[in-house]
């Protein structure tokens, strides 16, 4: 068979077992009534309800929280590639090489800049 017939009916079957899920759920689902305290804005300028519990979170997260995703990514691109290269040629040991290399130049950067000190340095 196809490859392609395949991919398509693999994706057909996810995209129905989304919708008979949400359509099941919309119709056996619980349906809440709408108060007023349930459409209010919860964020976006409305007042909180607990003032003693709101803190922001600290701007050095984020720097985590980006190198995670960014890592993460790469972490993702790496098994599509393995997966891919099922001839190994000199092209593809190239394109490992560019993308081992830089992400040894990311991950050298991080220890450069320090992003994950500020986030493991005890309270």
């Amino acid at each position: 068979m196809n490859p392609y017939v395949v991919f398509l009916l693999y994706m057909a079957a996810i995209l129905g077992f989304v919708a008979l899920t949400l359509l099941l759920n919309g119709l056996l689902g619980p349906k809440p009534a709408g108060t007023e305290v349930k459409l209010e804005p919860f964020e976006c300028g409305a007042t909180p309800v607990e003032t003693d519990n709101v803190k922001a979170v600290p701007i050095k997260y984020y720097a985590v929280a980006i190198v995670f995703i960014l890592f993460d990514l790469e972490t993702i691109f790496l098994f599509i590639w393995a997966l891919a290269a099922k001839p190994v040629t000199g092209f593809m040991l190239f394109t490992f090489g560019v993308f081992a290399f830089l992400l040894v130049l990311i991950l050298l950067y991080v220890y450069k800049a320090r992003l994950l000190e500020g986030v493991t340095e005890p309270r």
